[in-house]
């Protein structure tokens, strides 16, 4: 079953860290960008951060200079260095993956989600 699953949120005081990691299963040929999404009670859904395979990466102004996306091609898998958090950052954070399929072709692929609370 081609999935990404995510893992390692929890709680956390203000100011403290978390690292956030997502892995893509399956019989996946090939995964090309890598992002994380989030979502606050009550709130839409939006972008943290997004990586390319090739390692660029792109960040919502929210996060910037506090989070950091990595990846490691060689096992579809993705991290969120995430610090100095505030309460604003508890959501729901959710991995999304664009990954060609053996057999399948293109799917654009999202976790379950994994929460984030930051409280004290």
């Amino acid at each position: 079953q081609v999935r990404v699953v995510e893992s390692g949120g929890g709680l956390v005081q203000p100011g403290g860290s978390l690292r956030l990691t997502c892995v893509a299963f399956g019989s996946i040929v090939n995964v090309n960008n890598m992002a994380w999404y989030r979502q606050a009670p009550g709130k839409e859904r939006e972008s943290v951060a997004l990586i390319t395979r090739g390692g660029n990466r792109n960040y919502s102004e929210s996060v910037e200079g506090r989070f950091t996306v990595s990846r490691l091609n060689a096992k579809n898998t993705m991290y969120l260095q995430m610090n100095s958090l505030k309460p604003e950052d508890t959501a729901v954070y959710f991995c999304n993956a664009d990954v060609i399929v053996s057999g399948w072709g293109r799917r654009d692929l999202w976790g379950q989600g994994t929460q984030v609370t930051v409280s004290s």
